[in-house]
């Protein structure tokens, strides 16, 4: 008998094998920062059953919960049950945010249990105006927190830093480039080196991002840097991608750009959310860049996501019939 695998045998394994690495990985975060700040509490069920929708597309990332204390934001009352109810699949990693070490805690409960995050997040402000408005404590004192937070969860998890303002301040004005440097290197000396670069009032231009992008790769090369950027001027999609063109591989959007800052804070005014992820991930493809993600099923799952809010959502794409493929 031949040890040489027969055609259907090499079918076979092919159509086992994993799939191509894509070019650049979405994180799609609706689950969580797309429905922080929605009046309506969604259940637990109807989250669930979005986040099967979402991770069916091809996402490798989704940002599923917060442990964000129930009181204060009701919306993730149930990160628990959420993230017990979903199934695990190769090759995806489930994200939730953390915001302080008890939040960790929780965390590291739900790993030990079986169904915890792969990854958590931890957020720094680069201004001192905003970190005493949004986070109610100084720089150094949320320095300190996250410190703590590193140490609990360095051994259970991957860990993603976040640096908001990482443009401009609502408050303190332009965020000098050292300032992020400063924090990307604090992070990376905590063990955390996936860092989220921030647009936070979505005031950043193609341009600046390039700058600061290219400026943090020359000095922090082993990092991974993850655009996250915000919608408030229009720009949410020409600065995402003019960091992927920089040398990103990795950015954070939601389904029908939901999402964004509280809007309990004085430049919460009007629409601030997030990159949509329908129109980058249609923009990318159009680019020839691979994100792994099926068009078919990405706009379900953005129809879907009208469908659970109740109203129509600022997704162009949805719009727009389907490009053909070019031959």
């Amino acid at each position: 008998m031949s040890d040489t695998p027969s055609d259907a045998e090499m079918a076979e394994i092919a159509a086992g094998a994993a799939p191509e690495a894509p070019d650049v990985v979405l994180c799609e975060c609706f689950a969580r920062d797309g429905l922080q700040h929605e009046a309506a509490v969604l259940p637990a069920e109807a989250k669930i059953a979005m986040i099967e929708r979402i991770a069916g597309c091809g996402f490798r990332r989704i940002e599923i919960t917060s442990f964000a204390h129930p009181g204060q934001v009701p919306q993730f009352a149930d990160a628990e049950t959420v993230l017990r109810g979903v199934r695990r699949r190769p090759g995806l990693l489930f994200k939730a945010t953390c915001p302080n070490p008890q939040a960790v805690r929780r965390a590291l409960a739900a790993r030990e249990a079986g169904w915890g995050p792969e990854e958590i997040s931890l957020l720094v402000s680069a201004s001192e105006g905003h970190a005493q408005r949004n986070l109610r404590r100084s720089r150094a004192e949320q320095w300190d927190n996250v410190a703590e937070m590193a140490a609990l969860a360095r051994d259970a998890f991957l860990m993603v830093g976040t640096i908001s303002t990482a443009f401009d301040c609502p408050f303190d004005g332009p965020t000098p480039q050292e300032r992020v440097l400063e924090d990307a290197r604090r992070f990376a000396e905590l063990g955390v080196t996936r860092i989220a670069i921030g647009d936070t009032i979505g005031s950043a231009t193609p341009p600046r991002v390039r700058d600061l992008i290219g400026w943090l790769h020359g000095a922090l090369p082993t990092a991974t840097f993850i655009a996250h950027f915000h919608d408030s001027r229009g720009t949410g999609l020409a600065n995402t991608l003019a960091a992927i063109e920089a040398g990103l591989t990795h950015a954070d959007c939601a389904l029908g750009g939901t999402g964004g800052h509280p809007a309990g804070i004085a430049y919460g005014e009007g629409h601030t959310g997030n990159t949509c992820t329908e129109d980058l991930a249609t923009a990318l493809a159009a680019m020839g860049y691979r994100t792994g993600l099926d068009p078919g099923r990405l706009r379900a799952a953005g129809l879907e996501a009208e469908r659970l809010l109740g109203r129509r959502l600022d997704s162009r794409a949805l719009r727009s019939a389907p490009v053909a493929a070019a031959p």
